[in-house]
């Protein structure tokens, strides 16, 4: 009864993230406790050599996942939601999308997915003196005009998927300051792009008689807690075209999936961490001070608060192990036999448990296209193995999932061994960590040290995005002085249960014996790109 008073008082926060497999919509309460989640599953196309979702599927998507929410809470609490306390919008980082003078899109969205800007990538990496990584908003635009492509001259805008889909909800052009540092290195002191780098910028593509400055095509910048606008008359019926949603409801600033990950797992202080697995996966490690070299594998990113963060990024992590899944799922219908896909995945990650320490030989690969951070520039999936590996369920199963891992071991390499760090705790969350104990241990053993999941793990940053909204409201209405780290320690996780466990000796054998296999493995993959185009 306590819930549906919330729900008819509107006295409840909405996060909506666009990841790359689902949008989610979870409703949170006034104690940021998750009350219902509604989803809508997607998937990105390969359209022309370019990795692309279509914009209108993303609004029809955002669309569906709250009339899924909306249609689960009126069945369970027989209310109808007409309106919220705040709301906030996250989405996969990085990528193009760019638009011209009357909000037209100039060209189809290029995802994060994307590994056609290696030249740009390098020679911004050069110029800044900062990793430019090739998925990076400024990468995407340097590429375009080094090709001379047509729209150049047309743009007005550039943003992400986050601050899109705030942008037609809200009429604000704006952008999380840890989503805005995936477009453009940010000056930590100032606490917005870095104006050196950003007039450097201007210098170099003047060279290409382009006309706009960067800085009038970009998201302005703002922080956790900033009021970013709020829910037009059109962003209502766009949200809810029922017409129940009332409009003028505040809105945080929109972020970034890695963000919403950092404040879903309660790491946005110095020496914290979290890792957040799905179709790609990254580790958002928070620093103390800057690096001492400039890392190809490691992006420079903000917490919402503005602070540093090493961003290990893998372009690559669960979608091929999806893949599998989803062929016993088949199979299990073609013998006439129904799972559900929890049942399913909890099944097979029971098996993976129970496999060879070293997954018996087999050697898996999940690049559905190149993997930047291990230095493969167009990548296919693949499993192979030696006559006498030992080919079992519980092996095939191990393997996908270490695979999903490896990427990230290596940038976390570097950080342990070059730069000598340590982190008093790293959180995951995703739905892989959804069966206890299974791929949490995985990866205990894939970074050797403790890893830590919550109750909310699987609600991932939807419901990170959803407690950014609240403290948006708490400043707003209850003028909270306390730091955004401070509110989420204190406010948010004071009475969350945590799991943690620490790395199984052998099993840290097992992996690093299947991940020198898996380095010494990599020319395969540069060969099937070149045989198998």
């Amino acid at each position: 009864m306590d819930i549906k008073r919330q729900i008819e008082n509107e006295d409840i926060f909405l996060g909506i993230e666009l990841g790359s497999t689902t949008i989610k919509a979870v409703l949170n309460d006034l104690n940021n406790h998750p009350i219902e989640e509604g989803t809508f599953s997607w998937a990105s196309n390969y359209e022309n050599d370019i990795w692309t979702y279509k914009l209108e599927e993303s609004v029809f998507g955002l669309q569906k996942a709250y009339a899924n929410l909306k249609e689960k809470v009126k069945n369970k609490y027989g209310v109808i939601i007409r309106g919220f306390k705040a709301i906030g919008i996250s989405g996969m980082m990085h990528g193009y999308l760019i638009f011209g003078k009357d909000g037209n899109l100039l060209t189809p969205y290029r995802t994060w997915r994307n590994t056609m800007t290696k030249e740009a990538s390098v020679f911004l990496t050069g110029l800044f003196h900062y990793n430019i990584p090739q998925r990076w908003s400024i990468a995407h635009l340097y590429q375009s005009i080094l090709r001379k492509e047509n729209h150049i001259p047309d743009i007005t805008f550039m943003t992400t998927l986050s601050g899109y889909i705030h942008w037609i909800l809200t009429g604000e052009k704006v952008l999380g300051i840890g989503d805005a540092s995936g477009m453009f290195p940010i000056n930590f002191s100032h606490k917005t792009y870095d104006a050196d780098m950003i007039q450097a910028f201007n210098t170099l593509i003047s060279e290409h008689s382009v006309t706009w400055r960067l800085q009038d095509i970009l998201p302005k910048v703002l922080l956790a807690g900033s009021e970013a606008g709020k829910l037009t008359a059109n962003g209502a019926l766009i949200l809810d075209p029922t017409g129940d949603l009332k409009s003028n409801i505040l809105f945080c600033p929109p972020e970034g999936d890695t963000s919403t990950g950092m404040v879903a797992t309660n790491s946005l202080s110095p020496k914290t961490g979290n890792i957040s697995a799905g179709t790609s996966d990254f580790a958002m490690l928070i620093l103390e001070k800057s690096l001492s070299a400039v890392y190809p594998q490691i992006d420079i990113n903000a917490t919402p608060a503005g602070h540093l963060a090493a961003n290990i990024h893998c372009n690559h992590c669960t979608a091929d192990l999806n893949a599998w899944v989803h062929i016993f799922e088949e199979f299990a219908e073609a013998i006439g036999h129904t799972i559900s896909s929890t049942e399913l995945y909890s099944l097979l990650f029971h098996k993976a448990i129970k496999g060879d320490a070293d997954c018996g030989g087999l050697l898996a690969y999940n690049f559905y296209s190149g993997e930047p951070i291990i230095g493969v520039d167009d990548g296919r999936p693949l499993l192979t193995r030696s006559f006498n590996s030992n080919f079992t369920l519980g092996n095939l199963m191990r393997s996908h999932l270490f695979t999903a891992f490896a990427g990230l071991k290596f940038g976390m390499e570097i950080l342990q061994i070059n730069e000598k760090l340590t982190f008093n705790r790293i959180m995951a969350h995703g739905g892989i960590f959804k069966t206890p104990h299974v791929a949490q241990d995985i990866l205990a053993a894939a970074m050797n040290t403790p890893i830590s999941v919550t109750p909310t793990a699987s609600f991932g940053g939807a419901w990170g995005i959803a407690v950014l909204a609240a403290y948006t409201y708490a400043i707003k209405e209850h003028n909270t002085n306390k730091s955004l780290d401070n509110w989420v320690d204190q406010d948010v996780f004071k009475q969350q249960d945590i799991v943690t466990v620490d790395p199984d000796p052998e099993m840290v054998a097992g992996f690093n014996t299947f991940y020198q296999r898996y380095i010494r493995g990599l020319p395969i993959e540069d060969a099937l790109a070149k045989y198998m185009s």
